[in-house]
């Protein structure tokens, strides 16, 4: 038998974030991202991430065992590093008999970006690079609700012209320094250095555990937005 769960029962949370180049774990307890580790190093998820969770764990002092979920970026994103991350997630709620909860990529990078900034009265808009100049993306309002869903976009000079002309507008994410050129209105504000984390998984799965929405774990897919195009390899 697994646990039970109540929603007065505050979560600790193992997050697995793998949807872009960066390889990320965190561990959350009351909807609060008290441990993280990253790696940046780009096509190591495979390999680098049951250590980092390995680590994480003894870093906290917290076993396997303890852990009331799994939270997972469930993209859009990088197509291995999602089925790295989620087949991971699924791993280890099947084994200790525990929920996943699967958080969009994009709603998890604001929900990170409104910890480190003071930005208000503004929209924002999460970038994953995709290719050439096209990006996955959405916008959201500073409470993270959706209004303009998610979507893979081409970026030209009029992307976004309709949004940026009423309200300053926040691009963030590994797509957007691609865009920095190509979108030049003053409302437009870009957002450097910022990567995609675990951290971000942690207040957002908290209240999906509260709500026991929780992943069918035989049926859940990540979310890759476009089918898999796979490349011949160069001779």
């Amino acid at each position: 038998m697994g646990k039970s769960y109540f929603c007065n029962r505050m979560g600790l949370i193992l997050g697995i974030e793998t949807a872009t180049e960066v390889c990320s774990v965190a561990i959350g307890k009351d909807g609060t991202s008290i441990a993280e580790l990253n790696n940046l190093e780009g096509n190591s998820h495979a390999s680098q991430l049951h250590p980092m969770i390995e680590k994480i764990l003894q870093e906290t002092g917290f076993s396997l065992n303890q852990l009331d979920a799994i939270a997972v970026s469930k993209g859009p994103g990088s197509y291995t590093g999602l089925r790295v991350g989620v087949s991971a997630a699924k791993g280890f709620a099947y084994a200790l008999k525990i929920p996943i909860v699967a958080i969009g990529t994009l709603p998890a990078m604001v929900s990170k970006l409104l910890v480190q900034t003071e930005i208000i009265e503004t929209q924002f808009v999460p970038m994953i690079d995709a290719r050439r100049m096209e990006v996955y993306c959405a916008i959201y309002n500073q409470h993270i609700e959706e209004f303009d869903p998610v979507q893979a976009k081409i970026i030209d000079e009029n992307s976004f012209i309709e949004f940026l002309e009423k309200q300053k507008t926040v691009f963030f994410g590994n797509g957007a320094s691609k865009c920095k050129d190509t979108i030049q209105h003053p409302n437009a504000i870009f957002i450097d250095d910022f990567f995609c984390s675990a951290s971000g998984l942690i207040s957002l799965a908290e209240t999906a555990f509260q709500n026991k929405s929780f992943e069918n774990l035989a049926y859940f897919e990540p979310y890759y937005l476009k089918d898999f195009v796979g490349t011949k390899p160069k001779k």
